[in-house]
């Protein structure tokens, strides 16, 4: 199987997941969120760096109960960024 090479807008929309979870997660540690949602700090650390643009569905979960996010919520919010424009 091969994997299709991500776009820019998949790329960008991973960045911006990544920079919301990193916003909520706010005065807490990496450590302390990470072990609340099962994951390694790694991971974490990648996907609020936007090097894991499509993390998985259970981890994105598993990390937005650990910050009390709701996924809906989320993802208004991932869209809403992702349709501001630009600014130079």
């Amino acid at each position: 199987m091969v994997r299709e090479p991500l776009t820019q807008t998949q790329i960008e929309r991973g960045r911006l997941l990544g920079g919301l979870l990193r916003s909520a997660r706010a005065d807490r540690t990496m450590v302390d969120v990470a072990r609340q949602a099962g994951i390694s700090v790694e991971t974490l650390r990648k996907i609020e760096g936007g090097r894991i643009p499509t993390p998985a569905f259970f981890t994105v979960a598993a990390i937005a109960a650990a910050l009390d996010l709701s996924l809906d919520d989320l993802l208004r919010r991932v869209d809403d960024a992702a349709a501001a424009p630009v600014s130079a």
